[in-house]
């Protein structure tokens, strides 16, 4: 991704991830590469990180669940998130450590 791990999309945003699942807390830890890297409590199983990263997102940058969609690395710690409704601005405005 040529902005880093954010990319704007018409009607949204791109999000380059990489999640580490089973961790104590969810929380967003900062960058690692090209990436945002998050923590997850819930585990690599049958789809959970995968729910537990789209409804994280959500609530952090106040959107609705819907508005977050997995695009790609349905089974990779390094996913491709897409968010509508927001720009690369206001995700690295509320994102602080990105």
């Amino acid at each position: 991704m040529t902005d880093g791990p954010m990319k704007n999309v018409p009607g949204g945003v791109t999000l380059a991830v990489r999640v580490t699942p089973r961790a104590r807390k969810n929380e967003i830890v900062g960058l690692v590469g090209e990436a945002i890297k998050v923590k997850l409590a819930a585990p690599p199983v049958e789809g959970a990180a995968n729910a537990a990263l789209c409804a994280f997102l959500a609530e952090q940058l106040g959107v609705r669940k819907s508005a977050v969609t997995l695009v790609a690395g349905q089974t990779s710690r390094h996913k491709v998130v897409r968010v509508d409704g927001v720009t690369a601005d206001e995700v690295q405005a509320r994102f602080a450590v990105v």
